[in-house]
């Protein structure tokens, strides 16, 4: 199946099948019994939008996909939802939910063109000035998109800013701020060496930094979670789009490196709350979401770092990235056998 937009029209022949054009008949046989009109926009109608559109690339969110769209139509003025080739019924109950709203756009891929380049597919069906790079399983907080659009436009040289990515228990979650995991930086991680950053520090530091003290105030760091980037269409056209070779991770570290290149900031935004319930689209497909992590890895590496290291340590970075993999693949088929034979019936596949 070819990729096609869903337009306001086509939502309303939904609602109405007898004005349905043949395509949405046939792109959604699912939906051709009238869905039940959903309630208004609760408590955030009031506010006012900002000039965003929210860019939500979907895989399998399930329920999930629904809370995160209707928090980011309550505060953004175009939701865009690109759906990589889901199984499950998510852009079926999304269009239940929504039936009508002008500002929600659904394009649906007809396959997996990975994480990048739907990305990019969401970048120029945009219309707003400022774009948020959203992951369909984080719910904005209230008030946070105002807040990170407030950030990006106190200083012309940002490029991108990112919020608080939280845990369900309120905690934060890593990712949100970091260090590049440079070659040396990811080295000492993988071997437990971060336990010597207290007697030389900097030189063994870990590049994830949610385990220090939050700022009180947006403060620039080397990279932001690609679960949560606002940035503008004016960055975007210098330092061009998502790069399409990363099919799933590593792809907003290549672009963060991109935009400090460029000369723009990538800052984090401490009271700009996002709850993220991560891992929740990958959960099912754990082996094929970790060799495409560990693939990007190494391309993240080759590409920016490749003429800057050693290569005694450049092989020693590669050869443990493959050997991380290969213990996480057998350790999730190990994990799938015993639970089918804990429970025959329950096969959900690696």
């Amino acid at each position: 199946m070819g990729s096609f937009t869903v337009s306001r029209g086509e939502w309303e022949g939904l609602i109405n099948p007898e004005t349905a054009s043949n395509q949405t008949r046939n792109n959604f046989q699912a939906l051709a019994t009238p869905p039940a009109y959903r309630k208004h926009l609760d408590s955030t109608l009031g506010d006012p939008l900002q000039p965003v559109s929210v860019v939500i690339v979907n895989y399998n969110a399930g329920a999930l996909l629904l809370e995160c769209v209707r928090t980011a139509l309550s505060q953004a003025e175009q939701v865009i939802v690109i759906d990589n080739d889901s199984s499950d019924s998510s852009m079926d109950d999304l269009a239940r939910q929504f039936p009508g709203e002008e500002r929600l756009v659904m394009h649906l891929v007809g396959k997996n063109l990975g994480f990048a380049a739907a990305c990019n597919i969401g970048t120029g069906l945009a219309t707003q000035a400022f774009l948020l790079f959203l992951n369909p399983d984080c719910i904005l907080g209230p008030g946070s998109l105002n807040r990170l659009l407030e950030v990006l436009q106190s200083d012309p040289g940002i490029g991108m800013v990112g919020g608080l990515l939280t845990n369900l228990d309120g905690s934060e979650q890593g990712g949100g701020r970091r260090l590049v995991p440079t070659p040396w930086r990811s080295f000492v991680r993988a071997f437990g060496l971060t336990r010597l950053n207290q007697r030389w520090p900097g030189l063994f530091q870990d590049f994830h930094l949610h385990e220090q003290a939050l700022s009180d105030s947006p403060v620039q760091v080397e990279a932001i979670s690609g679960a949560l980037i606002l940035t503008s269409r004016v960055a975007i056209d210098d330092v061009g789009p998502w790069d399409e070779a990363y099919f799933l991770h590593c792809e907003d570290l290549d672009w963060c490196m991109r935009f400090r290149q460029h000369g723009w900031k990538v800052v984090f935004v401490p009271d700009a709350p996002v709850t993220h319930h991560r891992g929740h689209c990958s959960q099912h497909r754990p082996i094929f979401v970790a060799w495409h992590k560990h693939r990007g890895m190494m391309r993240f590496y080759r590409k920016f770092f490749r003429h800057q290291y050693p290569g005694a340590l450049m092989w020693l970075v590669a050869l443990g990235v493959w050997l991380r993999f290969l213990g996480l693949a057998f350790y999730f088929t190990l994990r799938s056998v015993v639970r089918k034979l804990q429970s025959p019936g329950d096969d959900k596949g690696v």
